[in-house]
Parts: C-alpha cells; structure tokens; sequence
C-alpha cells in the first residue's frame, strides 16, 4: 500500500459520495443525503458562538442520520461529544464516527478562525497500523475501543464568536472536502514549528536538529524532550516531510525526478529513491506513472459535500 496526496484523497471523496449519493460513502445503514454538510454549515455560520454553532449542527444531525445520534453535554468544565448508537454497532460504523468527529473538528475550528484544542478523542475501533497516524490527525490523545465514540474539549471555547460568514462559507464549501482537514493549526506547537522551519529551508539544505534548535531559541536537548512530549522525533518530523513533499512534487510532470530529490533534500537519486520506496513501498517511478495514470476528476460534476 503507497501513502496518497491530499488532493487525491479529496477527490476519490468526491467521487465516492456522488456516486453513491451518500456523504458517509455507504457506511451507515442508510445513506446521509448530499448537501447535508453544506446545510450544517450553513446552520452554524448564522449562529454567534461556537456553543450555539454546535448545537445547531448537532440537531441537524440528528435528523439526518439514522445510526447514531450526537449530543452534547457540559459537565466539570468540559464539553462533551457522544455519539449515542442507535443500531448494532460494527467496524463500518466506527469508521462513520472518527470521520464525523474529525471532519466536525475541524469545521469547529475553521468557525472561531483558531486551532480548537480538544482534550481526547475516544473511538469504538481497535487500534491498528491503519489507524497509527490517528492522534497526529486530531492532535489529541485518541483512545481506541471505547464504549462509546466521542471527544471532548475545554467548555470555555464554546463561548468564542462565530468567526466566518455566508460569504466565507461560499470559499470554504467550494474547497470542501480537501480544506476540511486543515485546521487551524497551534503555530506554538513545536512539532508544527520544527516542521515549518525544515519545509522552509528544505530545498537548499536540510537543517540539523541543532540548528533548527537554536533557531527556536532552545537547546537540542530540550528541543528533543519537547518533540518526543508530543510524541513524534527529528528525524520523523524530517522524514515524514520529505515523504509528503515527494508525493506533491511528483504529481509535477516538469519535475524530474533528479530535481525532486534535490527539493526534498538529498544528494543523491538512488538515495532518493531508496527511501522513497521505504516510505510507499513503491519507486518514485512507478509512483508517478500510476499518478498521472489516473483519470482526471477536475470535470466530475460539483455538489456540496
């Protein structure tokens, strides 16, 4: 199995929910209707805090899908998401709810226009290779086979203003489904700076642990305690953005595959080539014959998803 782009990503998405007509792609029982997030959406920008957003967004949901019911309780400070199962749950289903959780996430935090920093995640899946990168994707501690899927935050962020309006809604639908995955990242978080600095200065050379620590005005020492706090390592952080970097960079026919390498950092092309493959299982080749093998989906008809 080779790791995707986001863009490809986004657009099997797309196909899937408007060729199934169905927004949760065939997961639930029985299909969600397409425009039901854009209707949400739609609910939640008219609202003025995020507390009222949520609710709104909760109610229409519960309308709309005949699996599980989403509440939302206040208790000891914390807002709590539960999503309440009305049929037999199963592994589809559990796939269901971290995709509404996640994708919830991070409309939440497109509305306040800030990262919204969430407590835990619990989801009804075992932990697996597959779901490894899970944590990474909510930025929160994520705990597998639970009772009950749902997440929490600190309750005080419910009160935050109601950021975007109509207009911006129009932009932020028209991206959808790719942008609904990018949130509004903590730029103190010292995974994301160490990230940026090496992104920044990844096509001239690769920066060190040392000098990227010094540039974050700390010592490598704590610069490595920090990182590993937040569960990820240097030389991850280094490989995981030269992986993601060489997927963009080879869906670029212009590109050579020489270039590439020089872009994502290294000296050598069959070094290149070899972690490449390490990190896809294919050939950065291969990986780009079957990239640009695939059918173009620019033309597929629009909805709101």
């Amino acid at each position: 199995m080779s790791r995707v782009s986001q863009a490809q990503f986004a657009a099997l998405i797309r196909i899937v929910t408007w060729r199934l007509r169905d927004e949760f792609w065939g997961l639930c029982s029985h299909p969600v209707r397409i425009g039901s997030f854009a209707c949400a959406c739609r609910l939640m920008v008219e609202q003025p805090t995020l507390g009222e957003a949520l609710n709104a967004a909760l109610r229409f949901y519960r309308q709309m899908i005949d699996d599980f019911a989403p509440r939302l309780q206040i208790r000891d400070g914390m807002a709590k998401v539960d999503l309440v199962e009305r049929v037999a749950w199963n592994e589809p289903l559990g796939f269901a709810e971290s995709s509404f959780l996640y994708c919830g996430s991070g409309v939440l935090s497109w509305l306040v226009a800030r990262n919204l920093p969430l407590a835990q995640v619990r989801l009804r899946n075992a932990h697996s290779a597959y779901n490894a990168e899970t944590d990474w994707l909510f930025g929160a501690e994520v705990r597998f086979s639970q009772p009950r899927a749902g997440l929490c935050f600190d309750a005080k962020w419910l009160n935050l203003p109601v950021m975007q309006t109509s207009e911006t809604l129009s932009t932020f639908l028209a991206k959808a489904p790719a942008n609904v995955a990018v949130k509004y990242r903590d730029q103190t978080n010292p995974v994301e700076r160490t990230r940026r600095l090496l992104r920044r200065h990844m096509g001239k050379r690769p920066l060190t642990l040392e000098e990227v620590s010094r540039m974050l005005a700390m010592t490598p020492q704590t610069l490595r305690r920090r990182l590993q706090e937040e569960g990820q390592g240097f030389q991850q952080i280094k490989d995981d953005l030269r992986r993601d970097l060489s997927i963009a960079y080879l869906e670029r026919p212009e590109l050579t595959l020489q270039e590439i390498a020089r872009l994502v950092g290294f000296s050598e092309t069959s070094t290149f080539h070899r972690a490449f493959k390490c990190w896809t299982g294919l050939a950065p080749g291969v990986y780009r014959l079957r990239s640009l093998d695939e059918p173009d989906t620019s033309t597929a008809q629009s909805e709101d998803v």
